[in-house]
């Protein structure tokens, strides 16, 4: 069978796009390997509506909705690969079977790499953010690190004095400028260049020298890729941004490849659940327009 959609992603983005083209009664198959990006963190904040829920329970209400309705198809797996052109599309799992679509929508997500300090990947989503809109509310205007991981860094540590008191360890991934130190000395910002040895305890920063800092969270902004190659594999050009690569698309959510879109946190940034939802939705729209026109 061939469907019309198949949306390689089943998280917030993916689902968001998949009912909007289920509604306009077009036939989706959504393919999930089950690994949200956000299933590290117990609460999801921003979201309207839905703040302060469990993520996961956010996003299993949501597929249970998708699977009230007849023309969806939910494949639980990973997909391994994805050739053809529009309207001939076909995507393989890892398990060997072949699905069919006249389009295809990556929404695959991203993968935080995240900066080489012990106790760091421990902590992430529980601890150590990096979004201050999602997580600086429950820091109650405590005690705040931001640990860098390039220039993009100085204008998280610019911002998070919103939420708390704030320390900046530049850790060796940039030199300040007058100008950035005068700015963050303003803002009340502790300049902080000893490297990081490692996290320890909720949000504890042990430095190489020996000294402790202690946080009610920490933020960094790790660089982001595509969670999975596939839609390069595919042919779709790749962008590199100042927050890491990112599939290419146009004002309609459609990539290099003729066909094949891309909507969520791999296609745009900033990165938020409420943002991935309004481009899936976008996507949803445009992919059935795509189909009709």
């Amino acid at each position: 069978m061939q469907n019309d959609v198949i949306v390689v992603g089943g998280s917030y983005a993916g689902m968001a796009a998949a009912l909007q083209l289920i509604r306009a009664r077009r036939t989706v198959m959504v393919i999930d390997a089950g690994l949200r990006r956000n299933r590290f963190a117990s609460h999801s904040h921003g979201f309207l509506g839905q703040d302060g829920a469990d993520p996961a329970e956010i996003a299993g209400s949501a597929r249970a909705q998708l699977m009230a309705y007849p023309t969806l198809t939910w494949v639980d797996g990973r997909a391994e690969a994805a050739g053809g052109v529009k309207d001939a599309f076909a995507v393989t799992t890892t398990d060997g079977a072949r699905h069919e679509g006249r389009r295809l929508l990556f929404a695959v997500g991203v993968t935080d790499q995240l900066p080489e300090i012990d106790g760091m990947a421990e902590r992430w989503g529980r601890s150590i953010f990096h979004c201050p809109y999602c997580h600086g509310y429950e820091l109650e205007r405590g005690r705040i690190g931001v640990i860098a991981t390039g220039p993009m860094s100085v204008h998280q540590a610019q911002l998070i004095p919103e939420w708390g008191e704030v320390t900046f360890f530049t850790n060796g991934a940039l030199t300040l400028d007058d100008a950035a130190r005068a700015d963050l000395n303003s803002r009340g910002v502790t300049i902080e260049e000893t490297p990081v040895r490692r996290i320890d305890g909720h949000a504890d920063v042990l430095l190489a020298d020996g000294r402790a800092y202690s946080f009610a969270g920490l933020f960094t902004a790790p660089r982001n890729a595509p969670a999975t190659p596939i839609a390069g594999t595919l042919g779709c050009d790749i962008d590199e941004t100042p927050f890491g690569t990112q599939i290419r698309t146009d004002t309609t959510k459609e990539t290099t490849v003729p066909g094949a879109f891309a909507c969520g946190d791999v296609a745009r940034t900033p990165h938020s659940v409420s943002l991935a939802v309004a481009d899936g939705a976008w996507a949803g729209a445009q992919l059935h327009r795509s189909l009709v026109f």
